[in-house]
């Protein structure tokens, strides 16, 4: 055992032979290879061709021999090596590369974290993914804002309801900064997902219809806020102020966890009436 500062290409070349040991070549139709398998798992030109890259190039990386893989690199043999997102992104560490966004974006809500959010009842919380699709709700946050069960799938979007929900757009009382928040949070979330073709056509959407969204785009704010404070106004039982928590579950990344509580003893109250209705 070593303790000190990490030597990372060393580390770097140990992970990626240990990643490669441990794989099972039935799993990839090479138990007939002619030749005789003398070390576990897959060969060092097997990796190569799954990855394509060239074989003195893994060799090289797994010596450490001071190479310095791209980001482009580092992704081709994490799925060659088949790794797991949090090895996924140990591995980017390693390499010094910035991950990038994962393969497939959360379009479910993952089954613990749709229980999570029943179980934080008195509380309104709801799921979201990186595009403001709201995956799951507990009914505190329907009687709150809507009922989300009664709206098309492609329509239980935050920012679609702030944007071009006839009631929910005027539920904000200072609607300028909730939309400016959370254009910067979209923004922030297009880079980050560059290959998500479901997030450019939402956003095509909203700027081609909502005037304020198009303005608010094209200033290029880029801000994740993870908590704040809103004003609501509720048709069934008026003003009322909430702060609120977003948090990031580490084992579903592009899912989001938003709690809501009152923000003073006179919201509680009047969120108590609201529930008890």
């Amino acid at each position: 055992m070593t303790t000190g500062t990490v030597d990372t290409t060393q580390e770097l070349a140990a992970f990626l032979r240990s990643r490669r040991e441990r794989l099972d070549p039935g799993d990839f139709g090479l138990l007939s290879h002619r030749r005789s398998r003398r070390t576990p798992g897959l060969r060092r030109e097997e990796v190569a061709e799954l990855a394509g890259v060239s074989i003195d190039y893994v060799v090289r990386l797994e010596q450490a021999r001071g190479l310095r893989p791209s980001a482009e690199v580092v992704e081709a043999l994490a799925r060659a090596l088949r790794l797991a997102p949090d090895e996924r992104a140990y591995l980017f560490g390693l390499a010094g590369r910035r991950p990038g966004a994962p393969d497939k974006p959360a379009d479910t809500a993952a089954e613990p974290l749709a229980r999570l959010v029943d179980d934080l009842s008195p509380r309104p919380a709801m799921l979201l993914n990186h595009r403001y699709d709201i995956l799951a709700w507990n009914p505190e946050m329907a009687k709150l804002l809507l009922d989300f069960g009664t709206l098309p799938p492609a329509r239980r979007n935050a920012m679609w309801l702030c944007l071009l929900h006839p009631e929910i757009r005027e539920r904000y009382a200072d609607r300028e900064r909730v939309l400016r928040e959370g254009v910067a949070h979209l923004r922030a979330a297009w880079a980050a997902h560059p290959d998500d073709p479901a997030l450019t056509e939402l956003i095509a959407e909203f700027a081609a219809g909502d005037e304020d969204f198009a303005r608010l785009w094209a200033e290029r704010d880029v801000q994740v806020n993870g908590r704040g404070r809103k004003v609501l106004r509720h048709p069934g039982v008026g003003v009322l102020a909430v702060e609120f928590e977003v948090l990031v579950p580490l084992q579903d990344a592009d899912q989001r966890l938003l709690i809501y509580r009152a923000a003073d003893e006179e919201s509680q109250s009047t969120l108590d009436r609201l529930f008890a209705g």
